[in-house]
């Protein structure tokens, strides 16, 4: 079944999301495999902001692994505690930084990109994974992304 989205052609960030968030829930209903809601939350996210890189890793043997994306290719393991991924999974809370280069222990997976942020996935009260976007721009995220973003994440049935 093809499935096309309504893409909101606004600077508001916030009416952007509130735009795509059901269409996202309406995407996902229904549809078991983890996988396959991962790989669209990812299209759907990319193809509404054009953010450089939007993707998932998911823990498995204490690693974060590389799940579903859109964008280059990229890490395919990060530790606990190592790069912005690794930490919002350590802290266990979403992670926004406004300059890559200036993030302690920053894993550069591709130089072009200049900002990230990184939303934990919970499963029974632990982190199974994070969502991570990547900007080519500085300072690209804000609050507004962390509240949005939070209200996405919570939407998968992980």
């Amino acid at each position: 079944m093809a499935e096309d989205l309504k893409i909101l052609q606004t600077t508001d960030k916030a009416a952007q999301y509130q735009a795509l968030l059901p269409q996202i829930e309406a995407l996902i209903t229904g549809e078991t495999d983890l996988t396959a809601n991962l790989a669209n939350v990812a299209a759907a996210l990319k193809e509404q902001f054009k953010w450089f890189w939007v993707g998932f890793y998911l823990v498995k043997n204490n690693e974060l692994v590389l799940g579903p994306f859109q964008g280059p290719v990229a890490c395919t393991r990060i530790g606990m505690g190592k790069g912005v991924c690794g930490a919002s999974w350590q802290q266990q809370k979403t992670l926004i930084v406004p300059d890559v280069e200036a993030f302690p222990g920053h894993i550069a997976c591709s130089s072009l990109s200049k900002s990230e942020i990184v939303v934990p996935l919970f499963k029974d009260g632990q982190v199974c994974g994070v969502l991570d976007v990547d900007s080519e721009e500085l300072d690209q995220f804000d609050e507004t992304d962390a509240l949005y973003l939070e209200e996405l994440v919570k939407m998968l049935q992980l």
